[in-house]
């Protein structure tokens, strides 16, 4: 039960390390469009984000794929760009819903891309391969855990900008996913590989 604990609370703080905040970026992008009364869509947009996610663990736990690190590193701000920058091209339109199977195949392979980022150190923890499926259950559970509160949270400041303070619902989603994309731009410059 003890190592139940340790994983969980690694994933946890893998995601909510405020040195490793590309991840919390990511999911601010992916939300900053929705609000609460759309609970259904951001729960599926993170669960299949968490299946990206988890299935590029498995993939690197197994040793059934390797990737080249410096693209993952490099594809992980690039994501962040394109999620907000979609936010951009969406705010203040009415029906989001326009090809939205399309957002999902994108938030997935944006899930797999993410989870490569923490692959390396989840090999690290794994190095028993008959637990990695115990470990990986542990580990994800705890990215899981914190991605609904980076996601609540998100949610929750959304709603009091605009209910408290009036913003529009289009300001909200332009100046955080303009916010996103200015915190993101460095990462990309530090990483950038072509």
């Amino acid at each position: 039960m003890d190592e139940f604990w340790i994983y969980l609370k690694l994933g946890l703080t893998h995601v909510l390390d405020v040195n490793a905040y590309d991840h919390v970026l990511y999911l601010i992008a992916l939300v900053a469009s929705y609000d609460f009364y759309r609970w259904k869509r951001v729960l599926w947009l993170v669960t299949i984000f968490t299946i990206g996610h988890t299935l590029s663990l498995v993939l690197a736990g197994y040793d059934i794929l390797q990737v080249n690190m410096e693209w993952v590193e490099f594809l992980i701000p690039v994501s962040i760009i394109i999620a907000s920058m979609y936010n951009l091209t969406i705010a203040g339109r009415r029906n989001q819903d326009n090809k939205k199977w399309l957002l999902y195949m994108v938030t997935l392979f944006f899930g797999l891309v993410h989870g490569f980022g923490f692959s390396s150190y989840f090999q690290m923890l794994a190095a028993k391969k008959d637990q990695i499926l115990t470990m990986l259950i542990e580990f994800a559970l705890g990215i899981e855990l914190a991605q609904v509160i980076v996601v609540l949270m998100v949610l929750t400041i959304g709603f009091i900008a605009k209910r408290a303070f009036r913003v529009a619902k289009r300001d909200w989603i332009l100046v955080t996913s303009s916010l996103v994309i200015g915190m993101a731009l460095p990462i990309l410059f530090e990483k950038w590989i072509l």
